[in-house]
């Protein structure tokens, strides 16, 4: 993990939607870290998702994350749907 970054965020987000956004950026660095509650990471996705319904958007930010904190969204989300227990853990 990196240390001190800046998370990638629009200006247009209102308050509201920027803390729904870094929440889900928590999530998933809670994930790596030391896993998380699947119904967590789930409700933080939804929420996300809600502000950023665009794939291209989603990929773009996802990116944009990877970059400055080395943890995948993509990754993430994706055991998140393959995962069937109650908690996760993204590996490295």
């Amino acid at each position: 993990m990196k240390e001190n970054y800046q998370y990638p965020l629009e200006p247009y987000w209102s308050q509201d939607e920027l803390i729904k956004v870094i929440g889900f950026y928590q999530a998933v660095e809670e994930a790596y870290e030391t896993g998380i509650e699947m119904s967590k990471f789930k409700k933080a996705y939804k929420e996300f998702k809600e502000i950023v319904p665009s794939i291209g958007e989603e990929k773009r930010l996802s990116k944009a994350f990877e970059e400055v904190s080395d943890y995948s969204i993509y990754r993430a989300v994706k055991q998140m749907k393959e995962n069937t227990q109650k908690r996760m853990k993204v590996k490295l």
